[in-house]
């Protein structure tokens, strides 16, 4: 039974995802190919339905489209510029320095907006003029701009973490968030690191701008903004307001900010609320369909079979957590993040949590390799937004990327076998129990 309907489940799922269907779609048409084949027609499809509905009756996911939101706004409202200032004003002096502006930038945007995407094009946008202005090659900023954007999916806040936290059960969004800093941090400063390295060779000089507001100015225009990432932890931390609830004060503080800086319009904000009805919308969705296929793994044992193969390989838990790494970066290159954290977390957190890794550790793991994989061919969402932003071709842009990847890589490794890296905040601040295996 159990080999049918891997085979049956995933089987029809890549055939449909190869055939062009929305991945959503082949999701849920596979789920119940699979169920129909074990259980009568009439009573899978009245369980579908129930799983659809419970799936997505949950008032924490309300987050995820205040926190996109949030991001859309900080997009559009003046604030990334001003990151952006104070990004230069910390690596002026360093070879590459615009490559390394856009890094740092990265950073900053994404720990406000919590969307890889959304940096990737609001950095890309700011960045690419100037850069192309100063004769860097299109190809290396567009790499540079893409392999550090999915910093902003672990620096909190964070879409996806609240996401992993639903999917795996109820996980503590303040012990994932503070846990994302110092992932997010390892994985910037690795691609940092290279990007710097590849600017050396190529012959990329220091900042020669001189800039007409002092560095005291820089600063004080930029601590509105990154107050936002403040108000919303301590928030959180403080019991102050709930995950869902530190979403709606993220909107509400960032529209303040953005009348003030007088950079929107009505119309632009209900061009930003629609598209974060449109983007929201898919999610929910793509949850609806993914409760179906948990349900199908359950019900058929795919977990514990996988986890009794994956146990029967080895049981030592640095060969078990290389080979999920490993089988994570492929999917990563298949699979956006949404689909790939609803289907993989019942997978493998059970594996995890078997070997000693705590779900917080694994929750950033996870979310850390598919983010690198959001950056490779044939499906990464920041690659071809960044090429398209870039105006550059992906052919082109992909020798840049291999280069960094492996350091991305590098820093997953780091995160993953040494839990201190992502663990030990969360410990301090009494959020898990242990920062060690």
């Amino acid at each position: 039974m159990i080999g049918q309907s891997i085979a049956i489940l995933f089987g029809s799922f890549f055939v449909l995802l190869f055939a062009g269907v929305p991945i959503s779609v082949g999701i849920g048409i596979a789920s119940i190919i699979t169920g129909c084949f074990f259980i009568p027609a009439d009573i899978f499809s009245i369980i579908a339905a129930q799983r659809c509905f419970s799936g997505i009756d949950s008032f924490s996911l309300l987050a995820l489209p205040f926190f996109m939101m949030g991001g859309n706004i900080m997009n559009k409202g003046g604030i990334a510029k001003r990151l952006v200032r104070l990004a230069r004003l910390v690596v002026g002096k360093v070879p590459g320095y615009l490559a390394a502006t856009n890094v740092l930038a990265n950073m900053f945007f994404g720990a406000i907006s919590g969307s890889s995407v959304a940096a990737t094009s609001a950095m890309g946008s700011i960045m690419s003029p100037l850069e192309k202005e100063e004769g860097y090659d299109p190809n290396y900023s567009a790499a540079v701009n893409i392999c550090s954007a999915p910093t902003g999916i672990l620096i909190p806040p964070s879409g996806p973490l609240i996401l992993y936290s639903i999917t795996a059960g109820g996980v503590s969004v303040a012990a994932l968030f503070m846990g994302g800093y110092f992932t997010g941090a390892i994985l910037g400063i690795a691609v940092l690191i290279v990007t710097i390295i590849l600017a050396k060779k190529k012959g990329y000089t220091a900042s020669q701008i001189e800039e007409k507001d002092p560095a005291g100015k820089i600063l004080a225009d930029s601590i509105p903004s990154l107050l936002a990432v403040i108000i919303v932890m301590v928030g959180i931390l403080a019991g102050w307001f709930t995950a869902t609830e530190a979403g709606v004060v993220c909107i509400l503080y960032c529209t303040i900010l953005a009348i003030c800086y007088r950079e929107i319009t009505f119309r632009d904000y209900y061009d930003m609320l629609a598209d974060t009805m449109v983007s929201s919308s898919t999610i929910l969705f793509l949850i609806s369909a993914s409760t179906i296929m948990s349900y199908v793994m359950s019900f058929t044992g795919i977990p514990g079979a996988i986890s009794n193969a994956l146990m029967s390989v080895s049981s030592n838990r640095y060969v078990i957590l290389l080979i999920m790494n490993v089988f994570l970066l492929v999917m990563g290159m298949f699979l956006d993040l949404t689909p790939a954290v609803l289907i993989f977390t019942p997978i493998f957190l059970p594996i995890a949590t078997s070997v000693g890794m705590d779900p917080v550790h694994f929750g950033l793991m996870l979310i850390m390799n598919l983010g690198i994989g959001s950056v490779t061919p044939p499906v990464g969402s920041c690659l071809f937004v960044g090429c398209g932003i870039a105006h550059t071709k992906i052919e082109g842009v992909t020798p840049y990327i291999v280069k960094i990847f492996f350091a991305m890589v590098a820093a997953l490794f780091a995160v993953t076998f040494i839990p201190a890296i992502p663990m030990i905040i969360p410990y301090l601040l009494g959020l898990v129990d242990k920062f060690w295996w």
